[in-house]
């Protein structure tokens, strides 16, 4: 029985490799695939599964970014004290939504998100005038000496955190890849800074998301054999992909995260008609 499983390993590895490297937890990579790989399974154990392994990708891609210094705690936590409360609404969203339902929004936007990476091009101008308005700043020295101070409105930070909870935990996408954009375009991170910050507000999120899916009874005994062989490749995969982040320039880190985006909506859309 265990062979079905095996190709599992090196998905899990491609999940946790793409989505630390990036800052989006790897479920917009995990989603899809189980979506193709299992058509009759229902939404509430795909984004159990998605949820979970997401948990187990955060925890070590969290760990290699707190060894290198780029994690940006208070905001993190501040953040993730709202993405809690939309995760349980998402948890308890997701069973009263069709498949094909699912499909179209999982698709539509993801390509919207897409879109908008691509042609919209932050001012250099503007971003500078916002430092000076926005009432929060942050100071963070990483490992290697090299320092950030940013600005952004914590309030708006706050309100993106709560509907990115809500709608990775109903699409089960983890949200990395809603939130990372969202930290870089409208509240002034670096793009290194926001890949760490959000992984570890993904962790607490995927946390509390995968312990409602356990209470409400979404995991069965074959999506708990699918975990085991997803994380067996996650856990090493997320430590690579730390390690690649370094090596890549912010902006490619964007080009990634929309070039994802794109296909990923594109296959899903396509599914749902």
């Amino acid at each position: 029985m265990s062979e079905q499983f095996l190709w599992l390993i090196p998905l899990g590895f491609a999940v946790g490799t793409v989505g630390t490297m990036i800052g989006a937890g790897g479920g917009f990579l995990l989603v899809p695939v189980l979506l193709l790989m299992y058509p009759g399974v229902s939404p509430d154990n795909i984004t159990a599964i998605s949820l979970a392994v997401i948990f187990f990708n955060a925890l070590s891609g969290t760990i290699a970014y707190g060894r290198m210094g780029r994690i940006d705690y208070r905001s993190a936590l501040l953040f993730a004290s709202v993405t809690v409360p939309g995760a349980i609404l998402g948890v308890l969203s997701t069973d009263k939504i069709s498949r094909q339902s699912f499909n179209a929004i999982f698709g539509s936007l993801m390509l919207m998100l897409s879109l908008y990476l691509i042609f919209h091009k932050p001012s250099v101008e503007k971003k500078e005038k916002k430092k000076i308005k926005e009432p929060t700043t942050r100071r963070i020295i990483e490992k290697n000496g090299t320092t950030h101070v940013y600005s952004f409105d914590l309030k708006i930070g706050m309100w993106i955190s709560l509907i990115v909870g809500y709608l990775s935990s109903l699409l089960g996408i983890g949200g990395g890849i809603i939130h990372v954009p969202s930290l870089v375009r409208l509240l002034n991170f670096p793009v290194h800074i926001a890949t760490a910050t959000s992984h570890l507000t993904l962790l607490i999120m995927a946390f509390t998301g995968t312990i409602v899916h356990i209470v409400s009874g979404s995991f069965s005994r074959f999506s708990l054999f699918q975990l085991v062989f997803l994380i067996s490749g996650v856990l090493p995969g997320a430590q690579v992909g730390a390690i690649l982040s370094s090596k890549l320039h912010g902006q490619w880190i964007i080009r990634l995260l929309a070039a994802a985006l794109a296909l990923t909506g594109i296959r899903i859309v396509f599914m749902a008609f």
